[in-house]
């Protein structure tokens, strides 16, 4: 998808993230007001993505305002995911919706596409 870069972990240096906003569960909400900034998405299971996140703070964080809902089918036998909990692209779509930039592309090859968004029509702008 144009517009998406990927770094992989472990970094091999920290990349310039001034500017950038990373989605995470536990900071403000994300708002239209955040439109302009670049986002940030860590893909990792819950464990992983502590460790992520400590290799590249400091950057200002946002999470997905309350009521989005995932389709992923998780079976965690360790640890329980958040209830509210999203997988990475269902983030990065919820993310794009609140900041009216809606692109249901990312969606395109998603498995849960459908269930996703059926569970979640009444969060979302028309496309």
């Amino acid at each position: 998808t144009p517009g998406l870069d990927f770094l992989f972990y472990p970094l091999s240096q920290k990349p310039d993230l001034s500017g950038y906003l990373l989605l995470a569960p536990d900071a403000p909400p994300l708002t239209i007001a955040d439109a302009c900034r670049p986002l940030l998405l860590l893909d990792a299971n819950w464990r992983h993505a502590t460790k992520m996140r400590k290799a590249i703070e400091p950057v200002e964080a946002r999470s997905i305002p309350p009521g989005w809902k995932t389709a992923y089918p998780r079976h965690s036998k360790k640890n329980t995911d958040p209830e509210t909990g999203l997988a990475t692209v269902e983030a990065l779509f919820a993310a794009t919706c609140v900041i009216g930039r809606r692109d249901d592309s990312l969606l395109r090859v998603y498995p849960w596409r459908n269930a996703f968004l059926a569970l979640n029509r009444d969060l979302m702008p028309e496309s």
